[in-house]
């Protein structure tokens, strides 16, 4: 329970910002989810459109997971120590900026980088979307 947080403290699921947390927390959360699987399906596309190689359209896949996963645990200590708040704005900020490069990258070098990128948005966004469903909630 957060410092200062009483036995009643959050708020109801059922109230209108109950619903609000849950949401963004939702969208959060399965934004980064989805973006590790969804560009499997604009694969082909990319490496016709950006002139690729194999092993470099599996690197568009796997900068994003391995950044995403390798700092998963800094993210949820970073919301710990900073907030569970200000750590997903800046995650999905992050996350949102990362995925605007993915729109404009010309090379699959970029495109690779700015992926990696976003890994390290959803790396912040999503132990705090879980995190602030946990304390936002009264029992």
């Amino acid at each position: 329970m957060p410092a200062g947080a009483g036995p009643h403290s959050g708020v109801a699921l059922a109230s209108a910002r109950g619903r609000w947390i849950l949401a963004c927390a939702v969208l959060a959360s399965g934004m980064a989810l989805l973006d590790g699987t969804v560009v499997n399906v604009a694969l082909p596309t990319l490496g016709r459109d950006l002139h690729t190689s194999l092993s470099s359209l599996q690197w568009v896949v796997n900068a994003y997971m391995l950044t995403l996963s390798a700092l998963l645990l800094l993210g949820g200590a970073l919301g710990d120590r900073v907030g569970r708040r200000r750590t997903l704005v800046v995650g999905v900020v992050w996350f949102a900026a990362a995925s605007a490069l993915c729109g404009v990258a010309q090379d699959a070098g970029t495109l690779i980088a700015a992926r990696a990128l976003q890994g390290i948005g959803g790396a912040l966004l999503t132990p705090g979307s879980l995190a602030l469903v946990r304390a936002s909630y009264r029992p």
